[in-house]
């Protein structure tokens, strides 16, 4: 009886302890799998030590796609972040609040439709002769400004990320507006007797209790950025050319339409870095924070 009793916690972290094998086995057979050159159509494997990374840092597309993944992870801090956090904040404020649970499922909506629907609306909405978005610049007189978003190189990157920020923005806010939900409305009542405005309120108040979300928010919207993959590969493929490719569609076309499964393995390796990397900078942050308040 006291042996099976000293055998029933390991009983119950078996479960957890098998998942954590089948995340972590693939990433390793990765790591491994990028140290060769091999091909789905062989069965033989050639070891090739670091060659495929060697020849990713010196590949300009994977710098191209790198550069497109950062645009992406700032526009979208910029975006998701701050601009969820004001959107909970509006959404919170005691003269909208009664209208709160319309507005809440107006943003939240997008969040749990397909990103594959959502990406072929924004197809037909920038559409460079009956796209929506051409056709109201068009009416206010904007003629100039009409283009191919998504066939433009210089703007192709920009209108994917659009796509992102309008998705998700609303699942960000409704993070924030439970942080501010839990935040003592005796603090605002001081401060709204003290003569501070909206702005001071949000400033001094909002945005400093609801630090450990904006934590949260940022490696969330971060890992987002830098995995990001239906959006591009949907809308342009990674084109017009490379201007909007980014790791993971890279990695896709390296892997499935090159058969180059070893050097598709050294570029989600790099991305696995890249995710760690900012996983532990934030951990280390929040940390840092948590000790300072």
């Amino acid at each position: 009886m006291l042996k099976r009793n000293k055998l029933t916690p390991y009983l119950y972290l078996f479960p957890a302890f098998a998942f954590l094998l089948l995340v972590y086995i693939p990433i390793f057979q990765n790591i491994w799998d990028s140290l060769y050159e091999w091909s789905t159509f062989s069965p033989d494997k050639v070891f090739v030590g670091i060659d495929n990374y060697v020849h990713l840092f010196k590949d300009p597309v994977f710098y191209q796609a790198l550069k497109n993944n950062i645009l992406y992870a700032v526009i979208s801090i910029i975006f998701q972040v701050g601009g969820g956090l004001i959107v909970a904040a509006v959404l919170e404020d005691k003269l909208i609040r009664k209208f709160s649970p319309f507005f809440r499922t107006v943003y939240f909506l997008p969040v749990v439709v397909s990103m594959t629907v959502i990406a072929l609306l924004f197809t037909f909405f920038y559409n460079p002769e009956v796209g929506l978005l051409n056709q109201v610049l068009k009416m206010i007189g904007l003629d100039s400004l009409a283009k191919p978003w998504l066939g433009d190189s210089n703007t192709a990157i920009y209108a994917v990320i659009a796509v992102s920020q309008w998705q998700s923005i609303g699942y960000i806010a409704m993070l924030y507006i439970v942080a501010i939900q839990k935040i003592s409305p005796e603090l605002y009542e001081a401060a709204e007797i003290d003569g501070a405005n909206k702005f001071k309120m949000f400033f001094h108040i909002t945005v400093p209790q609801t630090k450990e979300m904006t934590f949260v928010a940022v490696i969330l919207t971060l890992t987002g950025a830098f995995t990001v993959f239906n959006e591009p590969y949907i809308l342009t493929g990674g084109g017009p050319g490379t201007s909007s490719e980014v790791l993971s569609t890279y990695l896709y076309k390296a892997a499935f339409s090159k058969d180059m499964m070893g050097y598709a393995s050294s570029i989600a390796t790099v991305i696995l870095i890249i995710t760690l990397l900012i996983s532990l900078v934030q951990m280390k942050a929040f940390k840092t924070g948590k000790e300072d308040a």
